[in-house]
């Protein structure tokens, strides 16, 4: 039986880089692409297709950051899947990163280089904002886009006798001190994406406690620090022109500086071919690169616990239904209005 396989973020970066890693791995599955960028998704495609000729490899528009095309893509996709197999919740943004430049500089002529570009931890802030659902757009994309996504397809996740897949792209920026269990969507804060990468770690956790016994299983990865376009974004480019062979360099004293999307796409890889029931729901799967440049991937106990994750889980619900109430309202006011103008024509 072939798998069914969906990939949010999949055009560039971490998720191209898997999609890539999945085709060779198993030629006869059915691969969706879903992006936001619609022109960039063909490119993916077209690529994609180059190196694995009779593929079958579909496109879906997606913006994980919009409520209204989470609702619409979700409904495309219970049309033309009877399941989903793996569901990778790769999409995810950093917008407008800000580097604070004396503690970059002091970190790196340090000891504690490594950790600094490995969890950015004293050193990196964004500046958020709401979008037009009224929601913080850093949580809407990287968090409640992809749960609110996962709620519209559980009939397709969620089947007697067959067992489906989450998988997230979580990172080492994911820290519990960044996150505020009364201030879910980091309205408050500066550090908006990390507070969103440890509530996907919460929200698997949780998961798995409410989801397992149907079928779902939750698991989390961390990519390693990968050159990306939304890595790239967060110093001047003649930095990293400048950086970029110190980097190389200190890979060979660490496993973390994973560098290229196809190394950092390793643990995502390889939870493609493990056993659910196997996997430990507290744990989130690392790709790692040797200085050698061998790949490999190594479990690493997350810094969540029980309590916390039930009572974000809970919130989630909580706000689900207030973001479907007002959907629905618009949606009524959006009918009335074309009724109103179909009557005066």
């Amino acid at each position: 039986m072939e798998k069914v396989v969906l990939v949010t973020g999949a055009n560039s970066g971490i998720g191209l880089a898997l999609c890539e890693r999945l085709l060779t791995e198993d030629r006869q599955l059915r691969l969706c692409l879903a992006c936001r960028n619609t022109q960039r998704a063909e490119a993916a495609r077209a690529a994609l297709l180059t190196s694995h000729s009779g593929a079958r490899v579909d496109l879906l528009h997606l913006d994980v950051g919009s409520v209204l095309s989470v609702l619409s893509a979700a409904q495309e996709i219970k049309a033309r899947y009877n399941r989903l197999d793996f569901l990778y919740l790769n999409a995810g943004i950093m917008p407008n990163p800000a580097v604070d430049i004396r503690a970059f500089f002091t970190g790196f002529f340090s000891r504690n280089i490594i950790n600094m570009f490995a969890t950015a931890e004293g050193l990196l802030t964004q500046q958020d904002r709401p979008n037009s659902d009224g929601l913080q757009e850093v949580f809407a994309t990287n968090l409640f886009g992809h749960f609110l996504l996962i709620r519209e397809l559980e009939p397709l996740l969620c089947q007697p006798g067959h067992a489906s897949r989450l998988i997230w792209t979580s990172s080492s920026n994911a820290r519990r001190s960044a996150f505020s269990i009364e201030d879910i969507q980091h309205r408050k804060g500066k550090e908006p994406y990390s507070s969103s990468k440890y509530a996907s770690d919460l929200l698997s956790l949780a998961l798995n406690r409410h989801k397992n016994n149907q079928g779902l299983f939750s698991s989390v990865t961390c990519p390693g620090l990968v050159m990306t376009n939304l890595t790239y974004g967060i110093l001047p480019s003649f930095l990293w022109t400048l950086i970029m062979p110190i980097m190389w360099l200190i890979r060979i004293f660490t496993n973390t500086f994973t560098l290229t999307p196809y190394n950092g796409a390793e643990a995502l890889h390889h939870l493609f071919s493990q056993k659910p029931e196997s996997l430990d729901p507290r744990a989130k799967y690392h790709s790692l690169t040797s200085g050698f440049g061998n790949n490999y991937t190594e479990t690493r106990q997350m810094d969540v616990d029980d309590e916390m994750s039930e009572v974000f889980f809970s919130k989630l619900l909580q706000l689900e239904k207030v973001v479907r109430s007002k959907q629905s309202q618009r949606n009524a006011e959006d009918k009335a209005n074309q009724q109103y103008v179909h009557h005066a024509e």
